[in-house]
């Protein structure tokens, strides 16, 4: 009588569990934790269209030469099976060096951004300005969002939220269900939970990664587009110009209030990544037409001379010593640029393996073409 009794309660508690599942933060992270590149199929989206005439690479000479690491020859395509990589592409002047794709993944499987999304959001930010939606950088949160006047957000310019230097009070930890990071993952209202942000420290005066900083600018540029979504702005500004192969999407936090996460979470194809690292190798442009503004294209690729800021970092993008930089996700994902070189890398993983320095290893393959 007593197993069946337990059996009864088991039941009930998981009907119960599976029927307050989708609306219970503490309930996804348990079930879902920790984030993966599945991750696309369990959160609702916003969807981004193809064009009708995609831009394509042409395929080229399909090589991947070893590179000098660590004072000796290595074999890249080996570096790359045993660390958990999905997609791996090298790309100059257009022209296909290089794609291999990994543990059953093909150029039409979808993986997401994760943080590499920033580096979207930074475009965007252009193209706000450009359009007269946004009139600087030096404007203040809170002009746009005045909700977040009494949280300090009148201290802080948009600028300062471009470089992590805003000082917002967030922890950037996906292991803990109470931690910022992880209720703005798993959440439900995001527009709520950003306004509620507050400071720590002084705007202006210290860099600290912190993907709070990016839900900032969703909101702000939510704010300025006045009823268009974050993902219908993508679409006309980025997706549609840059003729995308593929559909895609964008993860939004519930299908009742819609706020795309800002921080991360777009969701598409390794071909159509590169040619976002395509767009800011060509400075803005693409084929003639300037479709993100090239002073900020510039200005976002190149060392902030602001104070409080890193020499690593810029407007939402990973900047290199040799000049090169990089749109860096979550999980190993990354969009490479070598101006100099002409060249665009993307690898795409389920992880970073036991191979923890992907940028470096990006330094070394530029280099040997």
């Amino acid at each position: 009588m007593l197993k069946k009794f337990l059996l009864i309660a088991l039941l009930i508690g998981a009907v119960i569990f599976a029927l307050t599942f989708n609306s219970c933060l503490t309930g996804r992270f348990i079930v879902w934790n920790f984030s993966d590149i599945g991750d696309y199929e369990k959160f609702p989206s916003k969807p981004l269209k193809a064009s009708a005439k995609p831009f394509r690479f042409v395929k080229g000479q399909e090589q991947l030469d070893d590179i000098l690491w660590e004072g000796k020859k290595q074999n890249v395509i080996s570096i790359l099976e045993a660390n958990d990589s999905r997609a791996f592409l090298i790309i100059r002047n257009d022209s296909i060096l290089f794609e291999k794709y990994f543990e059953g993944y093909t150029d039409s499987s979808i993986v997401p951004t994760f943080s590499m999304a920033k580096s979207f959001v930074s475009a965007l930010f252009g193209c706000a300005i450009a359009d007269g939606l946004i009139r600087s950088t030096s404007d203040k949160v809170s002009d746009y969002i005045p909700e977040m006047k009494a949280n300090g957000w009148d201290k802080v310019t948009i600028e300062h939220v471009l470089d992590m230097s805003s000082g917002v009070d967030f922890k950037e930890s996906y292991y803990s269900p109470l931690s910022e990071a992880a209720s703005f993952y798993y959440g439900f209202n995001l527009r709520e939970q950003t306004m509620n942000l507050k400071l720590k420290r002084q705007p202006g005066t210290e860099y600290e990664y912190i993907s709070g900083n990016t839900q900032v600018l969703g909101l702000v540029l939510e704010r300025a587009l006045k009823g268009k979504s974050l993902t219908a702005y993508l679409q006309e500004k980025i997706w549609s110009p840059l003729q995308m192969e593929y559909d895609a999407s964008w993860s939004i936090d519930d299908t009742k209030t819609g706020m795309e996460k800002a921080f991360c979470c777009i969701n598409a194809r390794a071909r159509d990544y590169a040619k976002f690292g395509r767009l800011y190798l060509d400075s803005g442009r693409w084929n003639g037409t300037q479709v993100v503004p090239k002073d900020w294209v510039m200005e976002s690729t190149q060392v902030s001379r602001e104070p409080g800021t890193a020499a690593h970092y810029h407007r939402q993008w990973w900047l290199r010593p040799d000049g090169s930089f990089m749109a860096r996700g979550h999980l190993g994902q990354y969009i490479y640029v070598n101006r100099a070189k002409r060249l665009i890398l993307v690898r795409l993983g389920a992880g970073r393996g036991d191979f923890q320095d992907w940028p470096t290893l990006l330094d070394a393959v530029a280099a040997t073409y």
